[in-house]
């Protein structure tokens, strides 16, 4: 699985104004909503009651929220770079800046743990997170994403 399987240029959101977790996620499930066959409201309550089973703000301004979805033909990626870090309540106590949101069929079973590994690789890596933050737009953004996808499958 690549990194292109789950994103394309329309989910990169390279600029989000939001000033909280909340809000994040409720932009995030607003935006999911044009991109997936789910309201925005099912997207946010999966959401919101997958971070009350813990963070998903893994560290180094770095957040992965994630949830199952009935009636999903195959896992979906949104990655948003925020204007201003929230605080996510991650592991680190660092706010979040790099968000990438993955919504997966409620039956994907190992292609959802496979989804978050790839994602997870990728934004472990300190020097991508640079790039990505001093990136221009969403073309750039979508462009290091891609080839960094490429190049970890290689490696």
């Amino acid at each position: 699985m690549e990194i292109t399987d789950l994103i394309n240029l329309d989910s990169i959101l390279p600029d989000l104004k939001t000033s909280s977790k909340k809000q994040t996620l409720q932009e995030l499930a607003n935006y999911a909503e044009k991109i997936v066959p789910q309201t925005h409201h099912n997207i946010l309550d999966v959401l919101l009651e997958r971070e009350r089973l813990g963070t998903t703000g893994v560290g180094h301004g770095v957040a992965i929220p994630h949830g199952k979805f009935p009636n999903l033909d195959r896992p979906y990626g949104i990655f948003a770079r925020l204007s201003h870090p929230v605080d996510f309540e991650s592991l680190d106590d660092q706010p979040v800046d790099l968000i990438f949101l993955l919504l997966v069929p409620e039956t994907a079973g190992a292609d959802h743990l496979k989804a978050l590994a790839k994602v997870s690789r990728i934004l472990r890596d300190k020097s991508t997170c640079e790039k990505l933050r001093g990136s221009e737009g969403g073309d750039a953004i979508y462009a290091i994403l891609s080839s960094v996808s490429q190049s970890s499958h290689a490696a």
